[in-house]
């Protein structure tokens, strides 16, 4: 503890004295209560109160060193232990190969059943997690929230489909790119108004797949240069099916590109899983053991907290204690005449 006034201190000479009366006092009143008790002789006993009208004095003087510690503006320095946790940007494929059903009901329901399962594997302490859809562009979601309710809000409403429509030609393409893009401006957004943390920061890309580009590369080396790690969790079988197209268009068979996908958690330092390979909740378990194991040891953090008005509420409540102890009219008198002068003082300076 510090005093950032620290003149104001002599001043509690008074209090000293007050308690070194009080105490002085006190043995008096002892001694006195032990004297009548062998020199008079009464039918019933009688009871002497330890500190009987001492007690409002007492009240007093802690009260006033209270007050004094308040005017020398007593700073405390608290130690508290941080712990970082994770930041995990869902990046979820939205594109029209996500209608196949070569994996039941089919791949976009499939993905979902595995966000929720990935959801529930969270310990939500500290935790914050981000939601984007992407075809050939993103569509955000959910921000970073550590709210487990905002995520499952927005799992359980994202229906049987897509929301991109099928029959929109950009919902044909498959742009991991622009995912990976959204998800570093969603991570630089939420720095520009929250700060820099230490959170460890990943993606997480559940798609069927794309054909390795340039603009892949590029993306994932923006990612890794942010110190951001990319997971890929392929959902959908090598031996694929036919793209459902209402307008009849020519047939298109769609794969599951595990090549790339694994190429791609490679480049973002990650690793690749695949669904129905092993159970959800061993994939989800797997991703995010690894994320903790970047979060960086707990450290101990100093903050300064002002302790003026906690030391003026302790000597009000301190004072209003010592009334109850009053009994003579004239301390009556006293502490009447005090609390209508506190009021005067209380009004005037309102004004």
């Amino acid at each position: 503890m510090s005093f950032a006034e620290p003149l104001y201190l002599w001043l509690l000479i008074g209090p000293a004295a007050l308690l070194a009366a009080f105490a002085w006092q006190l043995m008096r009143r002892r001694a006195d209560a032990r004297r009548l008790r062998h020199e008079r002789r009464l039918p019933v006993e009688e009871r002497h109160p330890l500190l009987g009208d001492l007690a409002f004095w007492l009240a007093v003087a802690v009260a006033s060193a209270c007050c004094i510690l308040a005017l020398a503006r007593p700073v405390a320095r608290i130690s508290t232990l941080r712990s970082a946790s994770a930041d995990i940007v869902i990046l979820q494929d939205g594109s029209a190969s996500m209608h196949v059903t070569d994996v039941a009901p089919n791949r976009w329901q499939r993905s979902v059943r595995f966000l929720r399962e990935f959801g529930e594997a969270l310990s939500w302490r500290g935790d914050r997690v981000a939601l984007a859809i992407f075809a050939y562009h993103a569509a955000p979601q959910v921000r970073l929230t550590k709210d487990p309710n905002a995520l499952f809000f927005f799992i359980d409403h994202l229906g049987g489909h897509p929301p991109f429509p099928i029959e929109d030609n950009p919902t044909w393409n498959t742009n991991i790119e622009t995912g990976v893009s959204w998800g570093l401006q969603l991570v630089e957004t939420d720095e520009k108004l929250f700060g820099k943390t230490n959170n460890p920061k990943a993606f997480v890309v559940i798609s069927d797949g794309q054909a390795w580009s340039g603009t892949v590369a590029r993306a994932l080396a923006d990612a890794r240069a942010r110190d951001v790690t990319v997971y890929a969790v392929g959902v959908g079988t090598t031996a694929g099916g036919i793209i459902p197209d209402p307008l009849g268009r020519p047939a298109i068979h769609a794969r599951l590109d595990r090549q790339s996908l694994a190429e791609i958690a490679r480049a973002g330092g990650g690793q690749y899983f695949e669904l129905d390979r092993q159970p959800d909740a061993f994939v989800a378990a797997r991703i995010i053991s690894s994320i903790r194991r970047r979060i960086p040891a707990t450290r101990v953090e100093a903050t300064n907290e002002e302790l003026y008005w906690r030391l003026l509420f302790a000597a009000a409540v301190v004072l209003c204690l010592g009334t109850f102890a009053v009994r003579r009219r004239v301390e009556l008198s006293w502490l009447a005449g005090a609390a209508l002068v506190a009021l005067v003082v209380a009004v005037t300076a309102m004004r």
